[in-house]
C-alpha cells in the first residue's frame, strides 16, 4: 500500500529508497498512525504530490481504528480510504494479496493499446472497449491473473516504453498489431502533463520545503520573500490552508500540529 501511494506518478528509482526509510520508520500503520501528521509530510521530503502523504496518514489512522492495523482485502473497504483509487485498491488485491484484479495502470494501458488494438498509445481517459479487452484477456485464476497483470507491467514499463520500444526484444513482438503496421502514429490525444517549472505544484513545493526545515512556526515574510509570483503565493497558500496540509499559527505558520 505504501509502494502504490509513492509511484503515483513517481518513477520507481525515486521511490525505493524512500520507501525503504518509510517502512523501517514506519512498519505498520499503527506506527504512522500514532506519529504526528507533520513528521509523514515532513518524510516525504521531495516526492512529490506530498497531499500523497497526508492522505496515507489519514488511510493510516483509519486502518488502525476500523481493521486492526492491517490493510483490508477488498475493494469496497480499499476504496473508502482516503488517496485509495480504482487503480490503487486494484493494484493492492493483485500485488499484497494474489487476487483476480483489473490492474490498469499507464504501463498495461500502453501495452494493450500497441499490441491488442493497434494504436502507438492509449487514450488520456480509460473507454469501455480498453476495459472490455482488458477484463477479457485477465486469466480466470486468481494467481495467473496476478501474475498477468505484473508481467503486463512490467513488459510495458521496460520494453514496450513510451519512447523508443525495443521491439527487437519484445516478446511479444510477432502478435503486436502495431508493430505488423509498421508502427504508426495515431490520431490520438495525449495527455499533456503541465510544466513543473512556474506552476503552482512548484510553489506549493516551495512553502512546503520551507515549512518541512523549521520544527516552529515560520512568519509569512519569511514564506513570501523567496517567492516569485505574488499572487501564485497567495493562492498556493490558501490552497495548503484548505487542504490541511499547513496551519495558521500566532507566530505564522507550520506543518499541521495534530
Amino acid at each position: 500500500m505504501v509502494s502504490e501511494f509513492m509511484l503515483q506518478q513517481t518513477p520507481v528509482i525515486r521511490v525505493q529508497p524512500k520507501w525503504e526509510q518509510w517502512l523501517k520508520r514506519w512498519p505498520t500503520p499503527k506506527d504512522l498512525a500514532e506519529s504526528p501528521v507533520a513528521e509523514a509530510i515532513r518524510h516525504w521530503e521531495n516526492l512529490g504530490y506530498p497531499r500523497r502523504a497526508k492522505r496515507l496518514h489519514e488511510s493510516s489512522v483509519i486502518l488502525t481504528q476500523k481493521f486492526n492495523g492491517e490493510v483490508p482485502q477488498t475493494f469496497e473497504e480499499l476504496i473508502s480510504l482516503p488517496g485509495v483509487g480504482e487503480y490503487t485498491a486494484s493494484a493492492i488485491l493483485a500485488f499484497a494479496f494474489g487476487q483476480r484484479s483489473l490492474v490498469l495502470d499507464v504501463n498495461i494501458r500502453r501495452l494493450l493499446a500497441r499490441a491488442w488494438l493497434g494504436q502507438s498509445h492509449q487514450a488520456p481517459t480509460i473507454s469501455a472497449i480498453e476495459r472490455a479487452l482488458a477484463k477479457g484477456l485477465l486469466p480466470i485464476g486468481e494467481q495467473q491473473a496476478a501474475i498477468w497483470s505484473a508481467a503486463a507491467m512490467e513488459l510495458g514499463a521496460i520494453i514496450c516504453t513510451a519512447r523508443d520500444p525495443s521491439c527487437s526484444t519484445c516478446p511479444i513482438v510477432n502478435d503486436c498489431n502495431w508493430f505488423s503496421q509498421g508502427k504508426p502514429n495515431s490520431d490520438i490525444p495525449k495527455k499533456i502533463q503541465g510544466r513543473y517549472e512556474g506552476s503552482m505544484r512548484q510553489e506549493r513545493g516551495r512553502i512546503l520545503k520551507i515549512l518541512r526545515e523549521h520544527q516552529n512556526s515560520t512568519s509569512r515574510g519569511q514564506l513570501v520573500k523567496q517567492s516569485p509570483d505574488q499572487q501564485k503565493f497567495e493562492t498556493a497558500l490558501a490552497q495548503l490552508l484548505n487542504e490541511g496540509m499547513i496551519e495558521k499559527t500566532r507566530g505564522g505558520y507550520s506543518l499541521p500540529r495534530s
